[in-house]
């Protein structure tokens, strides 16, 4: 190639290299708005503190024991153990509320072939404590141990304890002391009886214990065989309330009375305690009969006019609380008057638990009945 083709060669380039050059800078300056966004802005953000938001951990207390309860066994709630349908349901925790109630004892565990677990039904027990929460009914879990020897008893004291929906627990925890269809010696079950509570008692920490016991006129008096021993003195110490089973309906002579048959049980478990000052929640009946029908609980029903006796003992022998064995077995009647008795004749409002401890002698029972003087039995 000769020096003047070269030079044309290159002429025809630079031209092609300027117009492309020259199209370039058009097509940017005929673009609209900015050929970039700016993604930092210029004002500072606002500040949102950092905040952790917890529910507090329920605190149990003795205030569930305190004025009127009701009852609910596995019987009443549970479609595996009841006869139809159930007769108590989560429903009713608004009913229960309107006619005075303040707690529910919830059979919260069962141990037999027909248990599917540690805890009832854990759908239906949560539905029971969202409903309570909902109608601000407090609800006790109970538990009927058989003094096995291994863990299997404390492991469903514990699932009831632990047991939670959403954060909501029972209120407190009780331990049904009464199995006694087994081949144990009284020595025996006594002792493991001793050693459950105390496990128990080790494992719940400073958390309110309920003992739910015979009533002391039966195995004191009119069937010592029942228990021989009963180790009172061992379990004073484990136990915050007691619950004596104290169902004059089935019981004849004086003890049919419902003012005498309560106020003595109460006087005997604090003199078996040997603590004139210990809480005691009575429970009454069984059911109320007041011309309606009820759940038949195979055994004779009490009568809507013994409740203003029953409420009067438990005012005279300064209880903390009282409850009739069962919601299902009461008419609508007999739970209104109830309700309408413990509201103006609340047994927990007269003495606190100081002057309860101090004072060692409970007021004129009335009625002939038996009272607690300086320490003793005796005889009005």
């Amino acid at each position: 190639m000769n020096v003047a083709v070269a030079r044309r060669v290159a002429s025809g380039i630079g031209a092609g290299l300027l117009v492309a050059l020259v199209g370039v800078l058009v097509l940017l300056v005929a673009r609209k708005g900015p050929t970039s966004e700016p993604w930092v802005a210029g004002r500072p953000l606002g500040v949102v503190p950092a905040r952790l938001v917890a529910d507090q951990a329920q605190v149990r207390t003795l205030d569930p024991y305190r004025g009127l309860g009701t009852w609910a066994d596995a019987f009443d709630v549970d479609p595996i153990y009841a006869s139809g349908e159930p007769s108590v349901s989560p429903r009713d925790l608004v009913d229960m509320a309107g006619h005075g109630v303040r707690t529910l004892f919830l059979q919260a565990s069962r141990w037999d072939r027909r248990a599917t677990g540690l805890i009832q039904d854990p759908w239906l027990m949560a539905g029971f404590l969202l409903a309570a929460d909902q109608a601000d009914v407090m609800v006790i879990g109970w538990y009927l141990p058989r003094w096995d020897e291994g863990d299997d008893d404390l492991k469903r004291l514990l699932a009831v304890d632990r047991f939670s929906v959403f954060g909501r627990r029972f209120d407190g925890l009780a331990v049904d002391i009464e199995w006694n269809r087994d081949d144990l010696g009284s020595i025996e079950r006594s002792d493991r009886l001793v050693d459950l509570s105390d496990r128990l008692r080790r494992t719940v920490g400073a958390d309110p214990l309920g003992a739910i016991v015979m009533p002391p006129v039966v195995t004191d008096v009119i069937n010592p065989g029942f228990w021989p021993g009963f180790p009172w003195a061992e379990l004073a110490p484990i136990y915050d309330v007691w619950l004596p089973m104290a169902y004059w309906s089935f019981r004849t002579g004086r003890n049919a009375d419902p003012h005498t048959y309560t106020a003595e049980n109460v006087i005997r478990v604090r003199l078996d305690l040997d603590d004139p000052g210990a809480m005691v929640h009575a429970v009454g009946g069984i059911g109320a009969a007041d011309g309606t029908a009820l759940v038949d609980p195979g055994e004779p029903l009490a009568d809507i006019e013994d409740l203003v006796l029953f409420v009067n003992a438990l005012k005279d022998t300064e209880t903390i609380g009282g409850s009739i064995y069962d919601w299902a077995t009461m008419g609508d009647e007999a739970r209104v008057r109830l309700g309408d008795l413990m509201a103006s004749t609340d047994p927990s409002s007269g003495v606190d638990d100081a002057d309860r401890s101090a004072k060692g002698v409970i007021a004129d029972p009335g009625r002939g009945s038996t009272a607690l003087v300086g320490g003793k039995m005796g005889r009005r």
